[in-house]
């Protein structure tokens, strides 16, 4: 892979594990999807990971839901709208596929099956395989989580069996430090990278909880690009809690910027993934 001179910050603002209840400041609603997605964008995000929330906070794959954030983001902000298809560890397979009916920039396929904390994130082959040629068809550009080392195999598997993505770019994302996968670790995260097929053309990295900042400052000084947010940590310092998903960005921004790979625009990064430009023209 050539060195990238710029820094593509994904945003993962939520996620599905955190309850509304204990951590209020938590983005669930549009509303707040909304104004996170600005402030990111403003601060160096470029990508936003969705998972998205009900009237009751619950995780949801509601197609509703769904269209209406990506509606929402795509007309008031620039960023690239990636929506989960992991959901939450409850969701059953199928429904986990629909998730491409709301027409994102971008999906993230988790590329095997992972012991979640006490849970089970289920990923068979199957399912992959389903999900990947589905992206191919309807123009989405997937990035592939590998959240360990067989991971990457079947990342290889999948391009072995059925060709590059939509736009010819294949983006992953190493994500380390979830309890049952590659723990959080300068040595797990180069293990990875040292792995990844030829085709790859760019990955991320994140660190969930403590972690976050050593995978951060290690995928940076490797060529590699970031991923922060309050889904991933919601602890900035040592008895000090996250109040704002922008104030991870900002620090990610921070750290890019001193490794003289500053974050890079929307469009910088919609060239780098390949991403459909689905916005609507302005008048």
């Amino acid at each position: 892979m050539p060195p990238t001179p710029g820094t593509l910050i994904t945003v993962a603002p939520t996620g599905a594990e955190l309850d509304k209840a204990d951590v209020p400041q938590l983005p669930t609603t549009l509303e707040e999807l909304v104004e996170t997605a600005k402030s990111c964008e403003a601060v160096g995000a470029a990508m936003i990971h969705l998972h998205i929330r009900d009237a009751d906070h619950r995780p949801t794959l509601d197609h509703g839901y769904l269209a209406a954030a990506v509606e929402a983001l795509r007309e008031q902000t620039s960023l690239i709208v990636q929506l989960s298809t992991g959901g939450s560890v409850h969701d059953p397979l199928e429904q986990r596929l629909t998730v491409l009916d709301a027409e994102p920039d971008s999906c993230s396929l988790t590329c095997g099956t992972t012991n979640f904390g006490d849970d089970v994130f289920l990923n068979p082959w199957g399912f992959m395989s389903d999900l990947y040629v589905q992206a191919q068809e309807r123009e989405v550009v997937p990035e592939f989580e590998l959240f360990d080392l067989g991971h990457v195999a079947a990342l290889a598997r999948l391009l072995d069996r059925h060709g590059l993505p939509f736009g010819g770019k294949v983006h992953v994302d190493l994500v380390t430090g979830v309890p049952g996968g590659m723990p959080g670790t300068t040595a797990a995260l180069m293990a990875g990278v040292a792995m990844l097929p030829p085709e790859v053309t760019s990955w991320s990295a994140t660190g969930i909880g403590r972690s976050h900042l050593p995978v951060a400052a290690a995928a940076l000084s490797a060529g590699g690009h970031l991923r922060v947010g309050m889904e991933d940590n919601v602890v900035y310092a040592r008895g000090v809690p996250v109040e704002h998903n922008s104030q991870l960005v900002e620090r990610a921004a921070h750290l890019a910027e001193v490794m003289q790979r500053p974050a890079m625009s929307t469009d910088d990064a919609r060239a780098l993934l390949g991403v459909k430009d689905r916005r609507r023209p302005t008048a």
